[in-house]
């Protein structure tokens, strides 16, 4: 059977016509219990949990009109007949009861009346649904989602389905309240003001790709943020670090394993005894013995408070150390070989260590407490390995991407970033620079948070399904809306995240 498939450009027309067809009619969505919403719904079950969900081909020639034409987003454009023979032949081909269940998802529905001359003659449903297959011993699991709309139409006193749109097809279960959200820009902004976010960035990655970037809220008041805004993102500088680090490990010009004293002794530990054991795998991998800063100590000087390699305690203060090694053995300073091996090759055009002439301040997005107070903005003119990276959602994308790929990494650093090297809890681990999520089924996440004054970042890293997440938020508190958007945009897998990070 020849069918033609739909463009882009063909789906982008009719469901813009659909859309300023309703803002014509002028006619707002009905009422939850109103007779229309209960006789669509009606034919929407007929339709598909007698006709689909069991292959009762007979409701779908009583209820599709003549002029019936199906458009999908994945597959082609179909007439009755076209559409029939497909069902018949395809998914009801087998003698089994089902090949494929939809279920809709009621809370997504809405349901738009028709008039002409104040009588009616129609009405528009739009909705989510979802399909399961069938697999093995009457189980079923999980196919995809879809949005839909239909056009259903009465001819001689009878509902008709007289087009079918079926679009947007996902491979994750769909939360409806939180999927209808994120349809909705400006139910994400109303989101942000309700939860005190002034700005939230969003990074997308599929297919190995940045595929998605957005940027909500405002910069202040009245001030949209840009999509290239930049952002503080605290910790989010140690996974560039450890990046710089592992490139020139896999050049063969600096040693996972080699005693880093060779190269920097800090003072404050001159004369320990574990001075010597240290190595940038400890570093990376935070099992130092050093607290996170040394300003944290009563007396503001750098100890070990256990033996190197012996467990896990997250330091800012290795990063720096490493750092100080690094520029003392290549004697360039750790932005120079940043730029040299990340920044300039990924073309991250707006990514700095601290701020310069050439920052941009008018998209900066200042940070806030969660009072709605904005504090005073540091302008940091020395790097620091672990903290204070200005860049934007889309440098930093291209950064992560990398990292999914293992550009500029040998085969075994690539495998020793992503092997576990200390567990910091259940199901969850430090590699070389960044954590590790179990999820299970031989599926790893790589992580790393950043949380300062008026900070809270955060990425994961699908190195198998080459997927990833990035968040950006300038409020004390943003890792409130982490939940939801995991959820919406990682589904069952982040759902595990949240069950990880939540669990004792």
């Amino acid at each position: 059977m020849n069918q033609s498939k739909p463009s882009n450009h063909q789906l982008k027309i009719i469901l813009t016509g659909i859309l300023l067809f309703l803002i014509q009619v002028g006619h707002s969505q009905v009422e939850k219990n109103s007779e229309l919403l209960r006789t669509i719904i009606s034919k929407d079950s007929l339709l598909f949990n007698v006709g689909f969900n069991t292959c009762d081909i007979s409701q779908f020639e009583n209820l599709l009109s003549e002029k019936f034409e199906f458009y999908h987003d994945k597959d082609s454009i179909s007439n009755k007949r076209q559409f029939l023979n497909a069902f018949r032949n395809g998914l009801c081909s087998s003698p089994t009861t089902f090949q494929s269940r939809r279920e809709l998802l009621p809370e997504s529905t809405a349901i738009y009346p028709l008039y002409k001359k104040e009588k009616l003659y129609g009405a528009i449903q739009i909705g989510i649904h979802q399909f399961y297959e069938k697999i093995e011993n009457k189980k079923e699991a999980f196919g995809s989602s879809a949005k839909f709309t239909h056009l259903w139409l009465l001819e001689n006193g009878a509902w008709k389905l007289t087009r079918s749109l079926s679009y947007d097809h996902q491979i994750k279960l769909l939360d409806t309240t939180i999927s209808s959200l994120f349809d909705n820009e400006s139910e994400i902004e109303k989101w942000l003001i309700e939860n005190k976010v002034p700005t939230l960035g969003i990074g997308v990655i599929n297919d190995g790709k940045l595929q998605q970037i957005k940027v909500f809220g405002e910069l202040k008041k009245g001030v949209r943020a840009p999509y290239n805004t930049i952002f503080n993102v605290a910790s989010l500088t140690k996974p560039v670090t450890v990046m710089v680090t592992l490139k020139l490990v896999s050049l063969g010009k600096w040693d996972l394993d080699e005693p880093i004293y060779r190269y920097w002794i800090d003072p404050d530990i001159a004369k320990d005894v574990n001075l010597k054991k240290l190595t940038t795998r400890h570093i990376l991998s935070h099992q130092t013995g050093f607290s996170n800063w040394r300003g944290n100590n009563k007396d503001g000087k750098l100890h070990f408070n256990f033996e190197p390699g012996t467990k896990y305690q997250y330091s800012g203060e290795g990063l720096e150390y490493l750092r100080k090694a690094l520029e003392t053995k290549f004697h360039k300073t750790l932005d120079q070989l940043a730029n040299e091996l990340i920044f300039k090759p990924l073309q991250m055009n707006d990514t700095e260590f601290f701020w310069s002439k050439k920052t941009d301040e008018s998209r900066f997005a200042i940070g806030y407490n969660n009072k709605g107070i904005a504090y005073e903005t540091t302008k940091n003119k020395t790097t620091n390995a672990a903290d204070d990276l200005l860049t934007t959602i889309e440098d930093y994308g291209k950064f992560l991407v990398s990292v999914m790929k293992s550009e500029g990494l040998s085969q075994k650093v690539s495998d020793d970033m992503m092997t576990n090297q200390v567990e910091t809890k259940n199901g969850k681990y430090f590699g070389l620079g960044f954590e590790i999520y179990d999820l299970g089924n031989d599926q790893i996440v790589l992580s790393h948070g950043g949380s300062d004054k008026g900070v809270q970042t955060i990425f994961f890293l699908f190195p198998k399904s080459k997927k990833g997440l990035l968040i950006f938020t300038n409020v004390d508190d943003g890792y409130k809306v982490y939940e939801k958007l995991l959820t919406h945009y990682l589904g069952e897998n982040g759902k595990k995240i949240i069950e990880i990070e939540t669990k004792k």
